[in-house]
This record gives C-alpha cells, structure tokens and sequence, in this order.
C-alpha cells in the first residue's frame, strides 16, 4: 500500500507501528494512515500490508498490525502528540497496560535519532522483539538499520518465532 503522489514535505522519515484489536481493526488502521497523511508538515510516503498477530503479553483478539513510512517536519515530540491524538480521536482507554486497544500508535523510528527520554525512546525499546514490527517493516524497508540495534534482515534472523500473517 503506498501513498498517492504528494508534493514532498521535506523533514525526517519517521517510522509508525499501527495496531488495533476491538471493533473494525482493519477499518480503524485503513482510516488512520489517512489521518497520518493529514498531520500538519507530513506525508505518507507509503504503509506496509495489514497483519493478523496474537496479542504479546496480553490476553484478548487477536491485533491487526501495520507499519507507517512518514516524512514528517515535526519534531519527533510534535509527531508523538500528534500520534496520541489520533488514539484518544479512536477512543483509545489506558486502563491497565496491555489492554485491548481501539489504536495503538507508537513512534518506533525518528530518522536516526537515538533517544532515552522517559517521555519518548528511539528507537522504540521493544520494536527488536516483535515480528508485528519488524516484518512489516522491512516490507516497506527491508535494508534499513536501527540505531543502536544493527540491521534490519539481522534482526529479523534472530526474532524468536512469532505466528503471523498477512492479511488479503
């Protein structure tokens, strides 16, 4: 899935993990890469296929996955409020955490930017982990490097087995 042709809006390239397990999933992310692409100062530059996971260290449905290519001339704190936005828009609730979710945004990569701030990691601390990350990831990206992390066909190599599939 890309973007339609847009005029470019310079920036960084920022890298988006969509998820969602209640209501229309499929719906939801479909309608928030439209959202994304509405952010002031970004594009869309393209998003990978949708992918059915099994929730990681929760209980619940199953999610739906993707990933966002952005470039964006937000800071990556704008781009994060921005982000949380859109999940509180969808009706997003924090109750406990890993809770089922109508959204789940999180900035997993802001250009090179290496960061520990309590408010926001880059890259994300638990993107290496997961398979709902990383294989839609490197369909949009597959000779990308994570700061701090090494590539991305390395880290793929060494995930721990994680069922996934790509929806139709």
């Amino acid at each position: 899935m890309t973007a339609p042709d847009r005029p470019s809006v310079g920036g960084r390239p920022a890298f988006v993990g969509l998820g969602a397990n209640l209501g229309d999933a499929a719906g939801t992310l479909r309608d928030t890469l439209v959202q994304l692409d509405r952010l002031p100062q970004t594009r869309l530059r393209a998003a990978s296929s949708l992918y059915r996971t099994a929730p990681v260290e929760a209980d619940g449905p199953d999610y739906v996955n993707a990933v966002a290519w952005l470039d964006t001339g937000l800071s990556a704190s704008e781009l994060l409020a921005g982000l949380q936005g859109l999940e509180q828009d969808a009706g997003r609730l924090r109750s406990y955490r890993n809770a089922p979710r109508t959204l789940d945004l999180d900035l997993l990569l802001y250009g090179d930017e290496v960061s520990e701030d309590p408010l926001l990691t880059l890259p994300h601390p638990r993107m290496h982990l997961r398979a709902f990350v990383l294989v839609p990831l490197a369909e949009l990206c597959a000779d990308l490097y994570v700061p701090g992390r090494g590539a991305l066909r390395d880290l793929l190599h060494q995930l721990e087995p994680q069922p996934i599939s790509r929806l139709a």
